[in-house]
C-alpha cells in the first residue's frame, strides 16, 4: 500500500515501515561512527521502541556490542493498517542487531503489569543470566496499578494558579495565547503514580529478588527540567512533582543495591520533539526557538547524540559518574547554557505568527515530528508500495 501521514490533532495515526527502518539505520550508523564505548554487555531497556529508550538500545548494542532485551507497548500491524512507529523501529533494530551477530529479543506488552515483568525476568534468566544495565524510559499517560488495580491518569497542569502564555500550532505556524487551569483533586497523586518512580523501583526490586542484576549493575531513568519559561506548567506543575518522585527514587534504589555496589541515576536530558512533547502547550514554541539557536551554535543534538554522549562522557568513562548538586546526570547542559537561554527568552518576547518561520526553526520541528512516524526521511521513496505487515523477529 501507499502510506501517507494522516493527522488527528497532535497525533499521526499512520506510520511508514521503510521510514522507521531508515531512521533506525541512521542512528546505528551514527553510533558506529563515534567509536566503541566500554559499556554494559547485557542490557534491559524498559520503554525501548522510541525516543531516548530506542536510542539507548541502539547505543548499547552498536556502541558496546551488548545483548539487549527491549520491553515496549506497541500496536502491531494488520493488513491495510500500519503498526505504531515503535513496532517498526523495533523490527528494524532486531534485524540489524541479528545481522551484526548481536543478541536482541523484545517483549510487547504493558510494562506496568506483573505479567510483563515476569515474562521479562524469565527471558533474562533463560538467555542472559543477569543484566548489568537497566534503562527505564517509559512514557505513558495511564497506568493500571498492578497491586491495587486502580487506573491512574496523569495530567499536565500547573499547581495553584492558571498558567497563561504563548504556544504555537506547529502544523499551521499560528502563535496564540493559551491558558491552562490548575490541577485539582487527586491530579498530583495520579500523575506521580503514572510518571513517578514507583514502577522503576518495582522493576529493580523484581530483578534483585531473582538475582538477575549483576554485581555493580547500573540503572538509569530519564527526566527533564527545562527553562523558567516552561516551569509553571512543567517542572513546577504536576509533571514536576512526578519527576521529583522519580529523582528521589534513584537514591532509594542506590541504597537498596548497596550490597552489590549497584547504582541508580536520573539523567536530565534536553528538550526534543516527541509525541508527548508535541501535545504539551508552550513546549513546541520553546523547542522551535531553541532548535534555531542550538543549530546556529553548532550544538544541537537529537536523541541518539544525547544518549551517545551520556554513555561516552558520563556513564562509562572509567571514573565516578559526574552529577549535579542533586545527584542528577546533566546532559541538558548545552540547552541550559546561560547564553542559549538568554537568546531563547529574547526571541520568546518577539515571537508572533508572522515572524516565527524566521526567528524559530518551525520547519525543523515539523520534520522531526514527521520523522517520529517514519515520514519525511531522506532516502525513502514514499510513492512506492510499502508492505505494512512487518514482523519483529523475536515476537513473530
Amino acid at each position: 500500500m501507499i502510506i501517507e501521514p494522516r493527522m488527528r490533532g497532535f497525533i499521526c495515526t499512520t506510520s511508514h515501515p521503510k521510514g522507521c527502518e531508515q531512521n533506525v539505520k541512521n542512528q546505528i550508523e551514527y553510533i558506529k561512527s563515534k567509536g566503541p564505548i566500554n559499556g554494559a554487555k547485557k542490557v534491559l531497556v524498559i520503554g525501548a521502541s522510541t525516543g531516548f529508550g530506542l536510542a539507548s538500545r541502539i547505543t548499547s548494542a552498536f556502541g558496546s556490542n551488548a545483548g539487549t532485551i527491549g520491553v515496549f507497548f506497541e500496536k502491531p500491524p494488520t493488513e491495510g493498517k500500519t503498526a505504531s512507529p515503535g513496532w517498526y523501529n523495533s523490527a528494524a533494530f532486531e534485524t540489524e542487531a541479528h545481522k551484526a551477530g548481536l543478541y536482541a529479543k523484545s517483549i510487547n506488552g504493558d510494562a506496568f503489569s506483573n505479567e510483563v515483568k515476569q515474562q521479562t525476568l524469565d527471558l533474562i534468566k533463560a538467555d542472559l543470566g543477569q543484566v548489568d544495565l537497566v534503562i527505564y524510559s517509559l512514557a505513558s499517560p495511564v497506568r493500571m496499578h498492578p497491586v491495587t488495580g486502580v487506573l491512574h491518569r496523569s495530567v499536565l497542569k500547573p499547581i495553584g494558579s492558571t498558567f497563561t502564555n504563548k504556544t504555537v500550532d506547529f502544523h499551521s505556524g499560528k502563535v496564540s495565547e493559551i491558558s491552562i487551569e490548575p490541577c485539582s483533586g487527586d491530579d498530583i497523586e495520579n500523575t506521580i503514580a503514572v510518571m513517578g518512580g514507583e514502577d522503576w523501583s518495582m522493576w529493580i526490586d523484581a530483578l534483585k529478588a531473582q538475582n538477575l542484576l549483576a554485581p555493580g549493575a547500573t540503572t538509569v531513568a530519564y527526566s527533564y527540567i527545562g527553562p523558567s519559561l516552561t516551569e509553571a506548567v512543567y517542572r513546577k506543575g504536576t509533571i514536576g512533582r512526578a519527576k521529583d518522585h522519580l529523582e528521589a527514587t534513584a537514591f532509594a534504589i542506590t541504597d537498596s543495591l548497596a550490597a552489590t555496589n549497584g547504582k541508580a541515576f536520573v539523567s536530565v536530558n534536553k528538550a526534543l520533539v516527541t509525541q508527548a512533547s508535541s501535545a504539551i502547550p508552550v513546549i513546541p514554541l520553546y523547542i522551535s526557538l531553541l532548535y534555531k539557536i542550538m543549530k546556529e551554535e553548532g550544538i544541537h543534538e537529537g536523541c541518539i547524540e544525547q544518549i551517545q554522549r551520556l554513555y561516552q562522557e558520563r556513564l562509562y568513562t572509567g571514573n565516578e559518574v559526574p552529577v549535579d548538586e542533586k545527584g542528577r546526570i546533566r546532559i541538558d547542559d548545552l540547552e541550559m547554557r546561560p547564553d542559549v537561554q538568554e537568546k531563547v527568552a529574547k526571541l520568546w518576547i518577539e515571537a508572533v505568527t508572522e515572524n516565527l518561520s524566521e526567528i524559530g526553526d518551525l520547519e525543523g520541528y515539523r520534520k522531526d515530528f514527521y520523522n517520529l512516524f517514519g515520514f519525511d526521511v531522506e532516502g525513502v521513496d514514499y510513492k512506492a508500495d510499502a508492505n505494512e505487515v512487518v514482523n519483529i523477529e523475536s515476537i513473530a
